[in-house]
């Protein structure tokens, strides 16, 4: 084979390899799934193009049908790989959990945006008779959750409103349905930085979070869900713990740069 050949090829498998990360971007941006055609448009190439890397990427398990019915959404293989960078994560951030926990003698969590709902990835469990968990694995709302309006006011908001349908899910009466009632609080939360979360989602629980970046700038919230009799008089004091922690979380992120 000649060097023009081999340039060919080379040149011909970066382009496929840049075309399928844009297809699986696009589908991150989608977690309901999309049909070849919609993938098609959203990366602008063909739809036969389109169609020959995804079936590629389905054999990988890296896309899946989004419904009987058609439609592709990101595959069991993208998570697996995504735990593998979130085990790092917890590793490296997991000391500072453990000293706002024990500051605050409540629960802290982790977690990251993942497919359109916040991911619980670590958790350090404070040894109260009564206090507020959810299962490392557990994926909770975005519009109703602390970390989940953390993280979406750290967005741009055309990301946010790709997230948001128009109709917020009524979880309880405290919920916020309304999504423009929303994206105000959301300008509250990216002034101050941080958000709250007032039994919205579950009765009686509230928790104050907020985001961190690592070195790679990857977007993931700090939160500490109590139950609201302990929440309820004490939100300052929680924010201020919770901000000083995701400050040193930062900053150590920074100086490894």
């Amino acid at each position: 084979m000649n060097n023009n050949n081999q340039d060919q090829n080379k040149t011909s498998n970066i382009q496929v390899i840049s075309r399928a990360a844009k297809i699986l971007r696009t589908l991150r941006e989608h977690p309901k799934g999309l049909s070849l055609s919609q993938i098609a448009k959203e990366v602008n190439l063909a739809r036969s193009t389109v169609q020959r890397i995804v079936t590629t990427l389905e054999q990988e398990n890296f896309v899946a049908p989004a419904s009987p019915n058609g439609g592709i959404r990101l595959g069991p293989e993208i998570a697996m790989l995504a735990a593998a960078v979130h085990s790092d994560l917890r590793e490296e951030i997991r000391p500072f959990l453990i000293q706002l926990s024990n500051q605050v003698n409540e629960t802290v969590d982790l977690s990251v945006l993942e497919n359109g709902k916040v991911l619980f990835v670590d958790q350090i469990i404070a040894t109260h008779p009564l206090q507020a968990t959810s299962q490392t694995g557990a994926a909770f709302p975005l519009h109703c959750t602390a970390n989940g309006k953390a993280i979406l006011a750290s967005l741009p908001i055309v990301e946010v409103e790709k997230l948001l349908p128009e109709h917020l899910k009524q979880y309880n009466d405290k919920t916020i349905t309304n999504r423009d009632e929303l994206l105000k609080e959301l300008e509250v939360v990216r002034k101050e930085g941080v958000a709250f979360t007032r039994e919205e989602h579950i009765h009686g629980i509230c928790a104050v979070g907020a985001v961190v970046f690592d070195s790679m700038r990857n977007l993931s919230a700090v939160s500490i869900p109590l139950p609201s009799t302990r929440f309820y008089g004490n939100e300052e004091k929680l924010a201020a713990a919770l901000l000083d922690t995701c400050h040193k979380i930062n900053l150590h992120f920074a100086i490894k740069q």
